[in-house]
């Protein structure tokens, strides 16, 4: 192939901003006191408050006597759950209320206001589970959304992919 100088130019200029972008980058990563968080992240790993989260409620349930809906007891596993582990990402097809899957302390995306962590579908189930699989694979969030079980069927190309490309996305089916 030719390349033309003046495009191979201007790609090395490009390439050497990058570089320089990425070591200022990475300076400021290892001062960074959220190093360790931001790499366990980045690597999909459950932080060790989700852990102990995950235990605390467990031994709860284990020692509780109250019988829930397992919609209910998967609501209370999230409340937990969220708070402890930045970068879990809820949402719902239009079934929040009925399925349990956004907590007291999630706020949602919205219009011009992306700062959420809970996105609210609508009546899109495939949609849901095609946006949950491209959050999995950008790394460091783990998504997870809720339907009915019987609305499955339209997220079924979705739950496919997710399963064949092994993502870490979490289909709350109620």
């Amino acid at each position: 192939f030719v390349v033309p100088d003046d495009v191979r130019g201007s790609w090395r200029r490009t390439a050497d901003r990058g570089r320089a972008t990425h070591a200022a980058w990475r300076t400021r990563l290892e001062a960074s006191a959220q190093r360790a968080d931001f790499e366990q992240a980045s690597r999909g790993d459950l932080l060790d408050a989700a852990h102990e989260a995950l235990a605390e409620v467990r031994a709860a349930f284990i020692e509780g006597e109250v019988e829930l809906a397992s919609r209910q007891a998967s609501q209370k596993v999230l409340e937990r759950l969220v708070p402890a582990q930045p970068g879990l990402v809820g949402g719902s097809a239009d079934l929040t209320g009925s399925n349990g899957t956004r907590t007291s302390t999630q706020r949602a995306v919205e219009a011009g206001d992306f700062g959420g962590d809970y996105v609210n579908y609508g009546i899109r189930e495939h949609a849901m589970g095609a946006v949950m699989n491209g959050l999995a694979l950008h790394r460091g969030l783990i998504p997870y959304g809720g339907t009915f079980l019987v609305f499955s069927d339209y997220a079924r190309p979705s739950i496919r992919l997710s399963a064949l490309m092994g993502q870490r996305v979490v289909y709350v089916l109620t």
